[in-house]
Order: C-alpha cells, then structure tokens, then sequence
C-alpha cells in the first residue's frame, strides 16, 4: 500500500492547492465550507473556473477535455478539491451524461453535447427514478415511442435533483414493453426540459428545502437522432454511469473539513467553566470520529493504491458505505454542539447563530448519503458477495 506521495505527486498536489485557493471564488468556498446555500450562479462560476484550468473533466477521454492522469492523481484532484472547500464540478455533467455521451454516443452527440456540457454551458438533471422505480429502477414505466424521426415520451420521473435550475434531461425511456426481460427494452435519450409536454414541480424535503423535483413527461416530442448508442441499451449505459456516480463518495476532505468547523464552533460553546471542546467526553467523541476517517482515508488510498485499467474495485462499496456514514455522524456531531439553537431555522434577530439554526436542516439532509449513489443495503450486499465471498 501506498501511503506516501513522491515528489512528482506532491509537486502535483501544490499545485493543485494554488489553484483552488486563489482561482476559484473565495465567497463561494466560503459559503461552502460553513453549510450556506449556493446559488446556481455560485454553482456554475465555480464549475466554470475549475474547467478554465482543465480540472472539470479529468475522467472524461482526453480528446474531450480529460486528463490521462494515474489512481493517484485523480484521488489528489479531488482530495484537495473537497479540503479546500471548492464545490465538485456539477455531478450530473461531469460524472453522469458527460462520459456516457463521450463513450457511447454518435461523433454528432459527442461533437454537439461534450464541449457545453463540460463547460456547464447546459445544466444536465438525471431523469432516472420513478414512483414504482427506485432502487428497482429496471421497473421504470416511463414510455418512448417511436414516431417518424421522434420519439414521444410519456410518464414520470421523481426524486430529480436541482432540475428547477436545469436546461436538459437525460431520460431512461421503456422503447421495448414486450422485451423478455426489463433491462433489455430501455433506451437513453437526452432532450431539453423546456420542450412542450415537461412539468417540473417542486417536492419539500424534511430539511425545508427543493433540491429535488417530480418530473411529467405529455406526449414529449424528442428527436431520434437525441438517442444516445443504440435503442434498447440504455440499461448498459446506465449502470455505466451509475458507476461514476459513485467515485468520490467517500467524501474524506470533505468530513475533515466538516470536523474542523465542528471544533471551530465547539471552542466558541460554554460548557462548565470552560468550553466544550475541552470537555473530555466531547473530546473523546471527536477522538473517535478522527480515528475512524483515518482509517477510512488509509483504506481510501490503499484501493487507489491497488486500482488498474480504470476497473471497478468492489472495495468501494467499503468506501461508500462507511463514507456516508461518517459524513452523517459529522452532520450530528455539528448537531449536538448547537444543542437548543439548533430548534430555530431562518429566524432573523435572535441570540441562536445562523450555523446553529443551519445544522439541523444540513443534519437532515444528510440522511440521504446512505441512500443515493447505491443503498447502505445495496452496499452490505455488493461486499458480502463480492469481497466476501457469501
């Protein structure tokens, strides 16, 4: 295992680290650190100014925008990414639609779609989940039929991510109903979430906010030629990207960051004659929290360490569970130090602090981390069989 870097890769590193703190906006890092809402304008700027400096794509293939970086290199892009509190380029382009197009769609696609959608010039939102079709998302009824040079799409999706700010979907459709087995009649098809037929609604989440919309399809005109590879595999390139989805999950740099504000505002919090972070029981809880990252980050590098020819190493279920449950056990630990201040949520001209009144929402909203990009369960699963061998 590899835990040291070499002087190429640390010289890599710094340079990294220079990017990041001076070319991307400071209010925006800022904002991001502590848990303040991002505007999409604060979103695109920072994705924007990270593919000035070719840092948006890097997995994408070369002559896109990629870099032929190593294991390494990509962990340390986004490493110091997340530690220097710098948003990840936006998920649904860079890590979804975009490799997708870039290894499956026609020279048109790639030469119409990859250069704006690198550059966040088209915001993507992921047209995937339905009511009936969630972790079962084979089961997805969302209907695409074929009709002259378009296809008219018809159904649902639900649970779509930061769709009100977006200007295209990219859709699993149902194009084969009477196919033998339901993966094998779906298809992949991109079109513009402002053409005739899309309603986009808003659903309420527990923490008070709208990151996620339902989505209507009416009789959707989509032009064929809008089908990414072929009719009937769209199943193949979802799992592809669901894939990428999962890179990076693990968020180390990010809950280190999120433990560090922790001991910001614990050192602000009487408790006794002192402060809380010297109280020994709280101490002894961030000692653990600590611990436990480390070795989370020990076993992060030892499956860099060990990856080749760009394979998926079933060790990131491993990551990815234990990831998102560190990420949601700094949420609560944020949680408890607000303590009573917590109970208020976007109250003006009171003595509860505005990251106080924030931990609670940011501490429900992370309950989704043992959900998305692949259940806890999900995981358990992949690891008993795989790893396991059970």
């Amino acid at each position: 295992m590899k835990i040291s870097l070499s002087p190429d890769e640390v010289a890599f590193r710094d340079e990294l680290r220079n990017i990041y703190r001076t070319e991307i906006p400071a209010d925006i890092r800022e904002r991001f650190k502590y848990g303040r809402e991002l505007s999409r304008d604060d979103i695109v700027r920072s994705h924007k100014a990270l593919n000035d400096h070719g840092l948006a794509v890097p997995n994408w293939p070369v002559e896109w925008g990629g870099k032929d970086w190593t294991p390494m290199q990509r962990h340390i892009w986004q490493d110091e990414m997340q530690l220097a509190s710098v948003p990840d380029p936006l998920t649904f382009n860079a890590q979804m639609v975009g490799p997708v197009i870039a290894h499956f769609g026609s020279p048109e696609l790639k030469q119409r779609f990859l250069p704006p959608t690198a550059a966040l010039d088209i915001w993507w939102c992921q047209g995937f989940s339905e009511p009936d079709a969630g972790s079962d998302l084979a089961s997805l009824r969302t209907t695409a039929v074929r009709d002259g040079d378009s296809y008219i799409v018809n159904g649902q999706k639900i649970w779509t991510t930061l769709a009100q700010y977006a200007d295209w979907i990219f859709c699993l459709v149902r194009t084969d109903p009477s196919a033998p087995k339901k993966q094998a009649g779906i298809s992949f098809l991109l079109f513009d979430v402002k053409s005739p037929g899309v309603t986009i609604r808003p659903i309420k989440l527990i923490d008070g906010g709208y990151e996620v919309n339902e989505v209507f399809f009416e009789n959707v005109r989509v032009p064929a030629d809008q089908l990414v590879g072929e009719e009937n595999m769209g199943w193949t390139y979802a799992k592809f990207l669901l894939g990428n989805e999962r890179t990076g999950i693990t968020g180390v740099g990010r809950t280190k960051v999120k433990i560090g504000v922790a001991k910001e505002y614990a050192a602000q919090t009487r408790s006794g004659s002192g402060t809380l972070l010297e109280d020994p029981l709280f101490a002894a809880r961030l000692a653990e929290l600590e611990n436990e990252l480390l070795a989370l980050e020990l076993t992060q590098l030892r499956v860099v360490s060990n990856s080749s020819d760009g394979k998926p190493n079933p060790a990131s279920s491993v990551l990815k569970l234990r990831g998102s449950e560190l990420q949601q056990a700094a949420t609560e630990l944020l949680l408890d130090i607000a303590g009573p201040d917590a109970v208020p949520v976007g109250a003006e001209d009171i003595a509860s602090p505005g990251w106080a009144q924030r931990s609670g929402p940011n501490y429900l909203n992370y309950r989704k981390t043992t959900i998305y990009g692949g259940s806890s369960e999900v995981q358990r699963t992949i690891i008993a069989s795989t790893i396991l061998g059970l």
